[in-house]
């Protein structure tokens, strides 16, 4: 018998419901999605942190159905409901022991007492679903996912497949079902999970039509991955299917957006010639992917062509060729775009507007970005939160922190939602204009509002903690940051790295270096520089090199700052004993040279290195003047080309340095010719 009670649901009931999945599934949809707007007891997560917590809770651990029940109720009466975990993992429990029918009448009670759905809580009544024969509810439970945003995985879709085998043949997946399921990978980006079921439609005989080969094209497009699309379309062609207008524009997008313009232009004439137009979509990817690359004239021409032959150039047309100006930072011509819209009736948007006030914005323009903040008013266009979130950006970089948190309530009272990125954007105006103890507060109230939020949040406080030299409240938020829930990132790490250094604690610096390395997160050559910058203002030049030379091991490069500072260290009359021990290393350790011979025996030295050698660089030639200067910007171009890994040159002199190094080495060993 089952049992559904709550203290937060108005009805309490034994009895039948359970019998009837089908009336269940459509309970449960409709109540979720009446209730999206309620703030829920647990939070929605990304895929990878739901993976790990579902890993990580202590499982509640079920002995039969009636146990089960037991624990669901009593955990349905608390003041504070736990988690979508928790009741998750009961009703996984449950489906291993056959208990169906009840699994789903239970996720229907948690969605009317306002607990959110997961992706795995989801999966887990797809799965009931299947094992009672209800596919058709499966399906639907597949699109709840898309509905709310969630992702599902590779198991939710062997799964609903496992479904349909089941079936013994009343209900066998057929070329839509396919389609369907490749489209749920391609929106999220799982293009090899798509062509891994597009191989698994041949091994089944169901042939893959015009439809599928299509959204995977435009799947690999949308990724860059123009050549894979390429091949997939010669084998489209080659199995007899004819491509239409959808297939080739996701082609051109793709090369537009990697620049390939003389590809676009093959593959318009290639359109052309077997009698397959352009239509609007067509001209607005490339007056799109013009304007991007700011050939703003080439994009103009295409409008006139598009003209010419009778199409109407829509909002995204003309939105587009006004980001191309703004990218130039030509905001007189957007602003006579815009105005061409308003003249051609209602064609401007929410989305046209957020364009030209981001350009103004971002010419430091914000009293005209205003302007067409309350012209949006005038033209009863609503701002979204993509408006607010950029004025409030420009009101936070040009220092106006009132009139920024003015807008901001404002945006509240209107009813518009502020997102993750508007608490961020005022987070960190709030640290950039020293006002850390407001920041405070409103990271205080963001957490007390249970809105989740993201690495990047944290990030920008502790950089504006660490900024301000309150290190030791920086380093409580980043402790207290796996209580959270929350895993840093290569860039918080590097954030708080370079705070301790700043304050001269360069062991406690070096520790989160090793820290982060052990917990997956590898240093870029951001923190590299970083930690090496900080050692050497401290004088600690032993350890600084010591990093150096870990530093290009893991094929990093010294930046700006940090050869500057090893080119004025190198210019001192008296250099430090380690810089020096390790520029002696040489040949031993593969390194190219820098030469500059004082001495007349030098000049042989010189010669061997650069001429015969060819594993290092003349600073000054062997027969200039001993009273021949050389300048600061000389050697520093010098020493940028040895430090800078992805040169031309540099590459070609390291690998003849390794070869030269190997022959050394072998020279020396024992039984070598030395």
């Amino acid at each position: 018998m089952m049992r559904i009670t709550s203290s937060c649901c108005s009805s309490s009931k034994r009895g039948n419901s359970v019998l009837h999945p089908t009336t269940t599934v459509v309970v449960f949809i409709s109540n979720y999605m009446s209730k999206t707007s309620r703030a829920f007891h647990s939070q929605p997560s990304d895929p990878a942190r739901s993976r790990e917590t579902h890993r990580g809770d202590l499982e509640p651990r079920v002995r039969d159905l009636e146990h089960a029940l037991n624990m669901f109720d009593e955990m349905l009466q608390r003041r504070s409901l736990p988690s979508v975990v928790r009741f998750t993992q009961i009703l996984v429990q449950l489906v291993k022991m056959k208990h169906y029918s009840p699994v789903i009448a239970m996720s229907k009670q948690m969605v009317r007492c306002g607990i959110r759905p997961d992706q795995y809580t989801l999966s887990t009544v797809m799965n009931c679903f299947c094992h009672l024969n209800q596919m058709g509810f499966s399906l639907c439970v597949l699109g709840h996912f898309f509905k709310l945003g969630l992702q599902p995985n590779v198991i939710t879709y062997t799964t609903l497949i496992n479904g349909f085998r089941q079936q013994g043949g009343h209900c066998v997946p057929n070329v839509v079902t396919f389609s369907t399921i490749i489209k749920g990978f391609c929106r999220r980006g799982d293009n090899n999970a798509a062509i891994q079921l597009l191989r698994k439609m041949d091994e089944r005989g169901c042939e893959a039509n015009l439809v599928i080969y299509s959204t995977i094209i435009d799947g690999l497009c949308k990724d860059t991955l123009v050549v894979d699309a390429m091949n997939l379309f010669s084998e489209m062609i080659s199995r007899g299917i004819a491509p239409n207008v959808v297939t080739y524009t996701s082609l051109i997008q793709g090369v537009c957006d990697i620049g390939q313009w003389q590809e676009a232009t093959r593959l318009l004439n290639e359109m052309a010639s077997i009698n397959i137009y352009p239509n609007i979509v067509t001209y607005n990817v490339l007056v799109d992917g013009l304007c991007k690359d700011e050939k703003v004239v080439e994009a103009n021409s295409v409008v006139e062509i598009m003209i010419r032959k009778d199409i109407e150039p829509d909002v995204v047309t003309y939105s587009s060729l006004m980001d191309g100006y703004c990218l130039r930072g030509e905001m007189g011509e957007a602003r006579k775009v815009f105005d061409l819209m308003l003249r051609k009736g209602r064609m401007v948007d929410v989305w046209s507007c957020n364009i030209l006030m981001n350009g103004y914005i971002k010419q430091k323009k914000i009293n005209q970005a205003i302007e067409v903040f309350e012209e949006m008013f005038r033209l009863e266009i609503l701002p979204d939160t993509i408006t607010y979130n950029t004025l409030i950006d420009g009101f936070c970089k040009a220092g106006r922190m009132q009139e920024a948190e003015k807008l901001f309530s404002r945006m509240l009272s209107c009813g518009q939602l502020p997102d993750v990125q508007t608490y961020a954007i005022l987070l960190d105006g709030l640290c950039s204009s020293q006002q850390l103890s407001r920041a405070m507060e409103l990271l205080r109230e963001i957490e007390d509002n249970k809105l989740e939020l993201d690495i990047i949040i944290y990030t920008i406080v502790i950089e504006g903690m660490c900024k301000a030299g309150r290190l030791k409240s920086a380093t409580d938020i980043f402790s207290s940051l796996s209580s959270k829930g929350v895993v840093p990132h290569v860039r918080t790490y590097t954030v708080m790295i370079n705070g301790l250094c700043n304050g001269g604690l360069l062991v406690e610096a070096e520790k989160l270096l090793r820290e982060m390395g052990a917990k997956g997160c590898s240093p870029d050559g951001c923190t590299y520089n970083i930690i090496i910058l900080g050692f050497i203002n401290n004088n600690e030049m032993s350890r600084a090199v010591q990093l150096i030379e870990e530093m290009m091991e893991m094929g990093f490069s010294a930046d700006a700052s940090t050869t500057e500072l090893v080119i004025d260290l190198l210019s001192k009359d008296k250099v430090d004993p380690a810089l020096l021990s390790w520029l002696r290393k040489g040949v031993s350790a593969g390194v190219p040279f820098l030469m500059f011979p004082i001495a007349i025996d030098q000049g042989m030295s010189d010669k061997a290195i650069g001429e015969d050698w060819m594993i290092g660089w003349r600073v000054k030639s062997a027969e200039a003047k001993i009273d021949h200067l050389v300048t600061s910007e000389e050697i520093a171009g010098l020493v940028k080309t040895v430090m800078d890994l992805e040169d031309g040159e540099g590459k070609e002199m390291r690998r003849r340095t390794r070869e030269f190094q190997q022959i050394f080495h072998a020279a020396i060993a024992e039984g070598g010719s030395s």
